[in-house]
């Protein structure tokens, strides 16, 4: 599986359009980002979003914890939500919840609180996030995803399908990619290429 994560500023094309083609491409999990925007907006893009994933069986997360826009009226546009490391877990958690891991000690309290799943970054340099820390490598992940008690998203760096079926060989059940869908000319193209 590949989780396509927004960021509308470095998207090529309005985002509910580059959300549309790569759901066409296979993606079945989008995790809405966005954190800048006040909550109304963030919502209604929520709301624009949701039903492209819907009418293929799709999932749309949003991103954060925020209750101005991941509350009740947040989830009614929403399928579930994906926290940052540092986030408190919900008071009413969604069915669907992942979270953002750096290290063995963040995905294991990941699984302990009951995570549906978590991704691990950076794997490989990233283009989006440059310098947000040294790159694990496969032999990292791989490492820790064979302890991680939940299934693992490689992010970061995963912009060939060269790349992506190595995070899978290393363990990973799949990848989280966020500038090669974004920044790409073809979204459905790219996320075709990561899917195995």
């Amino acid at each position: 599986m590949v989780i396509v994560f927004t960021d509308r500023r470095q998207a090529r094309r309005p985002l509910p359009e580059v959300i549309a083609a790569a759901v066409d491409g296979g993606a079945r999990l989008v995790v809405l980002r966005e954190k800048d925007l006040p909550g109304d907006e963030r919502a209604a893009l929520a709301a624009q979003l949701h039903p492209l994933l819907a009418r293929v069986g799709g999932r749309l997360l949003l991103a954060g914890r925020e209750a101005g826009w991941a509350g009740p009226a947040g989830y009614a546009r929403a399928d579930g939500q994906h926290l940052a490391a540092a986030d408190a877990w919900p008071a009413t958690p969604p069915g669907l919840i992942g979270r953002s891991c750096h290290d063995a000690g963040e995905l294991a309290g990941a699984a302990a609180e009951g995570c549906s799943y978590a991704t691990v970054s950076p794997v490989f340099p990233s283009t989006s996030k440059p310098g947000y820390g040294p790159p694990l490598g496969l032999g990292k992940l791989r490492e820790l995803c064979a302890g991680a008690g939940l299934p693992v998203y490689a992010l970061g760096g995963v912009e060939s399908g060269e790349r992506a079926e190595a995070c899978r060989h290393a363990g990973a059940a799949g990848v989280a990619v966020m500038g090669a869908v974004m920044r790409a000319d073809d979204p459905a193209a790219v996320v075709k290429e990561l899917m195995p």
